[in-house]
């Protein structure tokens, strides 16, 4: 049985999407649209989870969520071993890290700048802060990204397709001619095979 993601346009699920070509998996779209006025996701999507967020998984019976769970789930479970590093290597280690830093460490500056910007100007002495923060966070990245074409060691890895968003933020919050690295980084990423067939089924995404 194909697995089920429940796929919000311009959102994080592009890259559980992206995986799963990668990976070969046969899998179906429940597709959700964003608010035009609000950019909220749409109050069907709490159907599939009560927060009301993507990506959400259904495999086998089993509700998967949570960007980096389901990441793992699905190389684990579904022919991506390749795509997590040895156990006992550093490299695991430093897959484990990238998986947290991006929904949790990057994702909290991303979040206080988007509800910054609909309160406007009563968030305005708050958003030097905020704003150094990203830049901050991004720089992180880049530094760690370095010349190297991938997150961890010389090949395509779980840190990858979690940090592919990340990066797509980077760059669309006009960091690109800051750090190039990452800038290239988000090219190679759009280049894979398995990612433009991703988004050819996923739908529209952030103009790309």
């Amino acid at each position: 049985m194909p697995i089920l993601v429940h796929h919000l346009n311009n959102s994080r699920s592009q890259r559980i999407l992206w995986l799963l070509e990668e990976l070969g998996a046969e899998y179906d779209i429940a597709h959700y649209q964003r608010d035009a006025t609000t950019n909220l996701a749409p109050p069907e999507l709490a159907a599939a989870t009560p927060l009301g967020k993507s990506p959400v998984i259904e495999d086998d019976g089993r509700t998967v969520t949570e960007s980096g769970a389901i990441i793992q789930y699905l190389c684990e479970r579904h022919g991506g071993e390749s795509w997590l590093p040895d156990p006992a290597s550093d490299d695991h280690v430093s897959c484990l890290e990238w998986l947290q830093f991006g929904e949790s460490s990057f994702f909290v500056p991303v979040m206080l700048k988007i509800m910054a910007g609909r309160l406007g100007e009563g968030a305005a002495p708050a958003m030097p802060r905020i704003e150094q923060q990203l830049g901050a966070h991004i720089a992180y990245m880049a530094e760690r990204l370095g010349d190297r074409d991938h997150f961890v060691g010389d090949d395509w890895t779980a840190a990858d397709i979690m940090m592919s968003f990340p990066a797509e933020i980077a760059v669309m919050q006009g960091y690109a001619e800051k750090h190039p690295n990452l800038a290239a980084y988000v090219e190679r990423v759009h280049a894979r095979p398995a990612w433009q067939r991703a988004r050819e089924r996923g739908g529209a995404y952030f103009g790309w």
